[in-house]
């Protein structure tokens, strides 16, 4: 009977330990689906990025995508940066120029534009030292832009074939280096550099403390008015496997749009202090006020001006061939 009742005992000890270990397996998985809901926002310490910096201060994207998923941000120096975290999938949407999209697009690359962040804000300056006083003296200078056939070195090549300069790149005079734009003060200063095709507000900055001179304002610049300089972009796989996720991202980004519109004291507040805490640079009021004034938030995308824009970068060979972009902009989650 002893006997009986010990092998009863082990029987229901195995068959509980197995049901224990069900248990756990479930809460094990069931924590890894937790942690694994998870979205990063990539953006630039740039002043016309501010939707996303308004959008992170104000909470949009956590509002938006519920208590149970878990926001990160990333920031970057260049879209080059930006686009090789969007292709391994460290960041899953976020902002970035058209102009490193484009050429990752027709490279093979999976990204799609979801909406318009901001338009204008590109200007072309000259360093104190430079000597330049027009773009008839920028032949056998050396420029800066933050990357090769990014968005402000299209629009500044663009610019000059009116006048027939070009890059050494393409067989002219202009020699071309790459940096940060928040570097660019002290490349000026030590004349690595002479001319710099930068956005905002690192241009308002480097007149007011640099010395440096405007050539060419975000007005004249080619496209300046008009191309969405700061563009809304993910992977065509993210909006396949999480439509909802992406659509809720949008409306975070045109609520930011929203707040910047009635409270654009409040968003350059944000914007300065989040660029403070990114590259440790403190702007002045007065650089942002200034550079505020060039750049014009909207979540709406002009196709024909994207289009014009990636047939210059044909022309100046950053682009091998003519894109066709049918497939590249997804404007369903801002329509």
């Amino acid at each position: 009977m002893k006997k009986q009742v010990s092998i009863i005992s082990i029987i229901l000890l195995l068959v509980f330990g197995a049901l224990a270990g069900c248990g756990s397996k479930e809460a094990s998985s069931g924590s890894s689906e937790k942690a694994a809901k998870k979205v990063v926002i990539g953006y630039f310490p740039n002043i016309d990025h501010a939707p996303a910096m308004v959008a992170k201060a104000k909470g949009y994207y956590e509002k938006e995508l519920g208590k149970d998923v878990t926001v990160e941000y990333k920031t970057f120096p260049d879209g080059g940066a930006f686009m090789t975290a969007l292709k391994t999938g460290d960041i899953d949407a976020g902002l970035v120029g058209p102009g490193p999209v484009m050429n990752n697009f027709t490279n093979g690359a999976d990204v799609k534009i979801l909406a318009g962040a901001s338009s204008g804000g590109t200007a072309i300056v000259a360093s104190k030292k430079s000597g330049i006083n027009s773009v008839e003296d920028f032949n056998g200078k050396t420029f800066i832009t933050p990357g090769v056939g990014c968005t402000h070195d299209v629009q500044m090549e663009t610019f000059l074939q009116d006048f027939g300069i070009s890059s050494a790149r393409i067989g002219g005079t202009l020699k071309h280096v790459t940096g940060n734009p928040a570097q660019y003060a002290s490349m000026f200063e030590s004349g690595k550099v002479d001319i710099a095709a930068v956005p905002e507000p690192w241009a308002s900055q480097l007149v007011k403390d640099g010395g440096a001179k405007i050539i060419v304002d975000s007005s004249k610049i080619s496209f300046g008015k008009t191309l969405p300089n700061t563009i809304l972009v993910s992977s065509g796989k993210k909006i396949k496997d999480d439509k909802d996720v992406i659509a809720k991202i949008v409306k975070a980004q045109d609520e930011a749009i929203a707040f910047i519109e009635k409270n654009p004291e409040e968003a350059k507040d944000i914007t300065i202090k989040s660029i403070k805490e990114i590259t440790k640079q403190d702007l002045a009021k007065d650089v942002v006020d200034a550079a505020w004034e060039n750049i014009h938030f909207t979540t709406d995308v002009n196709k024909d001006v994207i289009q014009e824009f990636a047939n210059s970068s044909v022309e100046l060979k950053f682009l091998k061939e003519k894109p066709d972009f049918a497939s590249l902009i997804d404007t369903e989650f801002i329509n």
